[in-house]
């Protein structure tokens, strides 16, 4: 660690403005990124001239910017927003403020009075490891949707029976059939008693009959292709279907062990007591959320993170509420995730939900509105590191709606 160097960064939506000083309080640098994959890589790259452990203070204990320089190794001291409104004054007398001389203030202020702030601490190994399973599967998972797509968009061109014969064209039993009959030339003669051994030999465990499955198969349109064109989309199929099956099969060895990890972690059994949490939606959203309870000290805070609040913009009598679109968006997911699941098996959750789309909130909306409300309900019992309780959370909204 250089303890000569210190950093002051000014978070904003779009950019973030960086001074970096000496122990002098001389200014050594001063610049600003995007608040986007190339603009934190051009952080992480400047500030590691100065080091690979440089001090850096900043206004929020939070938020994908926090991560991702904590994670480099670096120092990230967050200061409160009022106090550093308390001690503008003392830089300048105006009082007016602006991103690069709020930049200087943070990292001076990190030189004076560096000893009245602890740093963040960094994630657990098991938190950064189930981070890590989590994201890779949400971008397998990406993947596997992109060449599905595709793959049912080919089939829809010679031969569409076939990506609808199964309820899903990226299921086991969908690519297998496919690979046993990747063209209509191939299953011209397919009787329903060929197909019934095909779906015993698939083990398949699905409600349609061979016969229902054939109708499904002959009843769709037929194509047009040349005898050519059809073989040259066979081999087509055949070279979607080689990639598709081991994605499929190690989504599903991933899948398994980020359930068998997350219920083997405190804090995951308790993300997993809310309704309808499941184990991958819990693992999304812990992975997320850490275990370090100092970077979120109140439920707005997570709340903004998760994207789940509006964004408000004020500026004399103008006043305007927009979507927010800076935010953690793999953490907005799993929590939009979890409350349009919980609508089906929680009364309040399906309540706070109904009352948002007679409102007239569509259908998204109305699920953040109900993310929110769980988040309050989420933070506090990580907070306390207790499991969701349902009869406490009801007498607490009882009290609550007595007692107003």
């Amino acid at each position: 660690m250089n303890a000569d160097v210190l950093a002051g960064l000014d978070w904003a939506t779009a950019t973030h403005a960086v001074c970096i000083i000496d122990a002098a309080a001389r200014v050594l640098e001063r610049f600003t990124v995007a608040h986007d994959r190339d603009g934190l890589a051009e952080l992480l790259r400047r500030l590691g001239r100065y080091g690979s452990r440089v001090r850096i203070a900043i206004e929020r204990p939070s938020g994908l910017i926090v991560d991702a320089l904590v994670e480099a190794g670096h120092q990230v001291f967050p200061i409160h927003p009022n106090a550093v409104a308390a001690t503008r004054s003392r830089y300048r007398s105006h009082g007016a403020k602006s991103d690069a001389s709020d930049a200087y203030l943070l990292a001076d202020l990190l030189r004076t009075d560096g000893h009245r702030w602890a740093p963040l601490s960094p994630q657990s190994d098991s938190i950064r490891a189930l981070r890590a399973l989590v994201r890779a599967r949400d971008d397998l998972v990406a993947a596997r949707i992109a060449l599905a797509n595709q793959l049912r968009s080919t089939l829809e061109t010679f031969w569409p029976g076939a990506g609808r014969i199964f309820a899903a064209v990226d299921s086991p039993i969908g690519l297998a059939f496919l690979r046993r009959y990747p063209c209509p030339a191939k299953a011209v003669g397919l009787t329903q008693s060929q197909l019934a051994r095909f779906l015993r030999a698939q083990h398949y465990s699905g409600r349609r009959t061979s016969a229902q499955l054939l109708a499904r198969l002959r009843a769709a349109a037929l194509g047009r292709s040349g005898e050519l064109t059809a073989a040259t989309m066979a081999d087509v199929v055949l070279a979607m279907v080689a990639v598709l099956e081991p994605l499929v099969e190690q989504l599903a060895t991933l899948t398994r062990r980020i359930e068998h990890f997350v219920q083997s972690l405190p804090d995951g059994q308790l993300i997993m007591s809310f309704p309808r949490a499941g184990r991958v939606c819990a693992a999304q959203i812990l992975a997320e959320m850490g275990d370090v309870r100092e970077r979120y000290p109140s439920d707005d805070r997570l709340a903004a993170e998760a994207g789940v609040v509006p964004l408000t913009y004020e500026s004399g009598k103008r006043r305007y509420v927009g979507f927010r679109w800076a935010c953690n968006h793999r953490l907005r997911r799993a929590i939009t995730t979890l409350a349009d699941n919980s609508r089906h098996a929680n009364l309040w959750a399906r309540s706070i939900y109904t009352a948002a789309r007679a409102r007239g909130c569509d259908h998204p909306h109305a699920v953040r509105i109900l993310a929110r409300a769980w988040l309050r309900v989420i933070w506090r019992a990580w907070v306390d590191h207790k499991p969701y309780d349902p009869q406490l959370h009801l007498g607490a909204l009882k009290a609550s709606a007595q007692g107003g």
